[in-house]
């Protein structure tokens, strides 16, 4: 996986085999500002399971405001939203499945 950091927003991109299919990724928010992402083409029994947990710096990242895209060619992108010191946000339904 490939993290990269703007002051704005992070990014995180993995190119993931065909045989893993969007209804086979679940990305979720957990406490603490991590992120945990699972991969698992469960009717596999070789290379079928990937599995990543990101931990932001404490405030840094905005949690409510992840998105992932699963595009046809396998690759998973998900953007979170830096906070902005100072600035308050509200809690909104955390994790997204495809």
């Amino acid at each position: 996986m490939v993290i990269q950091s703007t002051l704005s927003t992070h990014s995180l991109s993995v190119v993931l085999p065909r045989a893993i299919q969007s209804e086979m990724v679940t990305v979720s928010v957990k406490k603490g500002d991590k992120l945990n992402i699972v991969a698992d083409a469960w009717h596999m029994e070789n290379d079928c399971h990937y599995e990543w947990q990101v931990h932001f710096a404490p405030g840094d990242a905005d949690m409510p405001s992840v998105r992932a895209r699963f595009a046809p060619d396998g690759k998973l992108t998900i953007t979170v939203q830096r906070r902005i010191p100072g600035q308050s946000y509200s809690r909104g339904p955390l994790g997204t499945r495809f």
